[in-house]
């Protein structure tokens, strides 16, 4: 049956690099970076054949990343500038979807709270009212005609005091459908609105999912976990400024990603970067090329220049531990990163006893 596999997988990238080459010759992309591209197609299915990888989609494209980083620096900008041709923007869409649905529930809650507060100003006019019969009534001048009038309107005000109660009744209904509406958008969304990247629950996700990928085909992966240095936020000591650089630190960490790396907030001011199919050694790597990036970047706090300095916990995705445990792993490694002078990441492994 694997057989029959591998070889349906030859035929078909055979046929499907075919059609790329003539879709990429109409593109203007020269034949000699389209042999490239097919060459390199055939190393990528034969990595994941020689791993014992099912050739999925999912599989295919992660190690399309990962043995992109082998190559030359002239290969890897031929093939990006290959893929910019069929770059797909769904994600971008999808966050843009939840963003605009956010805005709109946000308006819909400042529609309704506006309601709320004309009614609440139309009681304060019905006992505004009710104060000034009372000042008629006191007065001898011309009582029976201001009576009158007052009576009047005090049948006008009841009138309009029963509708608005109706009203009322309705606006609180349709008020408590909506926030709970707001409250499972919320809950389901996979995008953290204040600092660009994934949330929790999405993170959460994706590593429970990791941990069974591992267990299953037997393969490394690893997690980092990033946070501001504690020495650094301690010594700014402003609240603004520490959020612009943790949104400088979401920016860093976007840059430096591959593809198939999910980056996402945490909380509290940390943020993880889950890296499939990396050893921890890959990873390492991974954390110097964050450090290095993050040291290049200054942050301006009025006059002064401030260098932003971050800690990085490493680990790797053992499927013998939970994702909390995994978690915890990381957390490990950024305090002893903190411990080490030398050095602004350190490793923590789960090894099973």
């Amino acid at each position: 049956m694997a057989a029959k596999i591998r070889e349906r997988g030859r035929r078909e990238t055979k046929r499907e690099t075919s059609v790329n080459a003539e879709s990429l010759r109409d593109s203007g992309i020269s034949s000699e970076a389209t042999s490239d591209l097919e060459l390199y197609a055939k190393e990528v299915l034969s990595a994941l054949i020689n791993d014992n990888l099912p050739p999925t989609p999912n599989n295919y494209s992660l190690y399309f990343d990962r043995l992109l980083e082998d190559k030359s620096e002239n290969f890897r900008k031929q093939i990006m500038s290959m893929l910019e041709l069929e770059e797909s923007n769904d994600a971008e869409n999808t966050i843009m979807l939840e963003q605009s649905l956010k805005q709109g529930f946000t308006s819909v809650k400042g529609v309704l709270n506006v309601s709320a507060s004309l009614y609440k100003n139309i009681s304060l006019m019905t006992k505004i009212l009710k104060k000034r019969r009372d000042e008629l009534d006191s007065s001898r001048d011309d009582a029976s005609a201001s009576s009158s009038v007052i009576a009047a309107l005090e049948g006008d005000v009841a009138k309009l005091n029963a509708i608005l109660k109706k009203q009322s009744t309705s606006l609180k209904t349709q008020y408590d459908e909506t926030a709970k509406v707001v409250k499972n958008v919320e809950n389901e969304t996979i995008f953290d609105n204040k600092y660009g990247v994934y949330n929790k629950r999405y993170l959460m996700t994706k590593l429970e999912q990791e941990i069974e990928l591992v267990r299953e085909f037997k393969h490394s992966s690893s997690m980092i976990m990033v946070e501001l240095s504690k020495e650094l936020t301690e010594s700014v000591n402003n609240e603004k400024a520490i959020v612009l650089m943790t949104r400088t630190i979401a920016r860093l960490l976007l840059k430096t990603s591959r593809r198939s790396d999910t980056v996402a907030y945490y909380g509290n001011g940390q943020f993880s970067m889950l890296l499939k199919h990396t050893d921890i050694e890959s990873a390492k790597k991974a954390s110097e090329r964050l450090v290095e990036l993050v040291s290049n970047s200054n942050f301006f706090l009025g006059d002064r220049e401030i260098q932003l300095k971050i800690a990085i916990g490493i680990t790797d995705i053992n499927p013998s531990y939970s994702v909390e445990e995994t978690i915890v792993a990381t957390m490990d490694g950024i305090e002893k990163a903190y411990a080490d002078k030398d050095t602004d990441f350190a490793v923590s492994l789960k090894n099973k006893s």
